[in-house]
């Protein structure tokens, strides 16, 4: 009953740190992380144009007519409002981050992208990052990096050094099986996952991290379609469960007065009630990650919730 309540009560901007200490030796994908879905869309530039890879009527759209576009985009791009800073204090613990480059770029500058292009640069959110990891020295993120839109082998290359250079020896390697002891022991606080074939050879990164995504716009067909990924049982490591929603050009055109916003809090008690029923473990229908957009938009209830779940472990042992 003490390493419950003390589960429960611990602080979500270092909730690992807190965790009890039969959880300490358990492999981080045998536990319940809470993560965010597009992390970085909170901080889309609507001065932007739409990235090359978009539907070729949306670039046509998009020169012909940039003040409508763009804020319908952003409406329903924006998938996050709170900073990578805040999200990290929520107790977000996984990191979904999709990487671009912009065609016309001379320079390595890295962004991010869902549609069109971020303010913030690459560069400058993952130094936030080991920054507010250097304040919290017993908490370990997931960075997955994925997208990489634009990019060829020598910007990978940039990146990669990047990433290795700004986060250093924080870096789980991936051979390593990753637990909060083994984590704290060498000092390791950052797993990067590298969606990209430039990634092997580097033992910094790590291969794909799973993600299991509905594709819907129905909040009822999101919850069929885990279950049903959930009975086909799960992968051995990482993986990460999806509660977004997704729209579609017919659910945007049908319904002008909505956002992703409004569309995804309609649907976030039945959502959160799925979650409830869920647990980690090595078992076949056990999860690990549990994305969701617009993570702050309860404070910390969402986090709260995953990191609950973990009780679950807490009465089998």
């Amino acid at each position: 009953m003490e390493d419950e309540e003390r589960l429960c009560s611990s602080s979500c901007s270092d909730w690992m740190a807190g965790m009890p200490s039969s959880f300490w030796d358990t492999p981080l994908w045998n536990l319940a992380i809470p993560g965010s879905h597009d992390t970085m869309t909170y901080c889309l530039d609507q001065q932007s144009s739409v990235l090359k890879s978009e539907p070729m009527v949306v670039q046509v759209l998009d020169t012909l007519f940039p003040c409508i576009v763009r804020p319908c985009i952003i409406k329903w791009a924006t998938a996050q409002e709170d900073s990578i800073s805040n999200q990290l204090d929520l107790g977000i613990r996984f990191l979904d981050l999709r990487i671009a480059h912009k065609i016309k770029d001379p320079n390595n500058v890295f962004f991010f992208a869902h549609g069109i292009y971020s303010l913030l640069t690459v560069k400058e959110a993952l130094t936030e990052v080991a920054h507010w990891l250097d304040q919290h020295t017993k908490e370990v993120v997931i960075i997955a990096l994925s997208a990489f839109d634009g990019m060829d082998l020598e910007q990978h290359r940039h990146l990669i050094q990047f990433l290795i250079s700004t986060f250093n020896n924080k870096i789980c390697p991936n051979h390593v099986t990753p637990s909060l002891q083994e984590c704290w022991n060498h000092s390791y606080q950052v797993i990067l996952s590298y969606d990209d074939s430039a990634a092997s050879g580097h033992e910094e990164l790590w291969p794909q991290c799973e993600y299991w995504w509905a594709n819907t716009s129905d909040p009822n067909r999101v919850i069929s379609y885990l279950e049903e990924r959930k009975e086909e049982g799960r992968p051995d490591k990482f993986f990460a469960a999806g509660l977004n929603l997704t729209e579609d050009a017919r659910y945007i055109l049908s319904h002008p007065c909505q956002s992703l916003q409004s569309m995804t809090l309609s649907s976030y008690s039945l959502l959160l009630n799925w979650v409830k029923h869920q647990r980690p473990g090595s078992g076949k229908t056990c999860f690990n990650i549990i994305c969701a957009d617009f993570v702050g938009v309860f404070s910390s209830e969402f986090s709260q919730l995953v990191i609950g779940l973990n009780q679950t472990l807490l009465k089998e042992t």
